[in-house]
């Protein structure tokens, strides 16, 4: 299997998500870094820039920038009670973006794909410690299946990829992941950066009472 194919020219790397949480830590990275264009070409794509639950669109960007390869972030995401209220969308909505993604990439010839999994993939019953050799073995969480399921099948089409033409697809799957750019909403948040805004929103109250205090206390003396 060869995962640097036989191009020419630098290497065009497409990252879809590109301005959520983990696309944005990448772009930091890759401006630390200073690569020459000559070298690397990086292109971060966001939402303004295709729908990507739609083919037509999908295939279109990628037809454009011709990507040696991708870095796959773009998704429906949210937190437990969107999950919860709305785990059919995310079903539906998650199947269409990595379908259309994986896809578009074969139609360029990218030569390698990495997508971003999660987690909450793994079986609800399970034992610890955990790898991702068990991420099929039992039924995800109930609160988020649609998205858990949806994330499953990119590693099922990765297999379906390689088997089929060859092509040098894989995944990751972090855990815990937080930070700047992320989706610091208390209702659709995750719970990490949803207690981030909770403690803001809580010292912000206590400062606006203790100035309430002090300037109330000076204006009765």
């Amino acid at each position: 299997m060869n995962c640097q194919g036989d191009r020419t020219g630098p290497m065009r790397v497409v990252v879809t998500g590109g301005s959520g949480l983990v696309g944005k830590a990448i772009q930091q990275i890759v401006k630390e870094e200073g690569v020459s264009k000559e070298v690397e070409q990086w292109i971060f794509l966001s939402s303004k820039d295709a729908n990507l639950m739609s083919m037509e669109e999908t295939r279109a960007v990628f037809q454009k920038h011709k990507p040696t390869h991708v870095i796959h972030l773009a998704a429906m995401v949210g937190g437990l009670f969107k999950n919860m209220k709305y785990n059919l969308d995310f079903w539906r909505n998650n199947i269409y973006i990595n379908d259309n993604v994986l896809q578009a990439a074969h139609e360029v010839g990218a030569v390698k794909v990495v997508s971003c999994l999660s987690t909450c993939i793994f079986p609800d019953k399970t034992t610890y410690p955990i790898d991702e050799t068990m991420i099929h073995n039992g039924p995800p969480h109930e609160s988020n299946f649609g998205y858990a399921y949806a994330k499953r099948m990119i590693d099922v089409q990765n297999r379906g990829y390689f088997q089929q033409y060859g092509c040098c697809y894989t995944a990751v799957i972090p855990t815990n992941v937080f930070g700047p750019h992320d989706n610091f909403s208390i209702e659709d948040g995750h719970v990490l950066p949803g207690l981030i805004h909770k403690a803001y929103v809580a010292q912000t109250l206590k400062e606006t009472c203790d100035w309430f205090v002090t300037n109330y206390d000076s204006a009765r003396k």
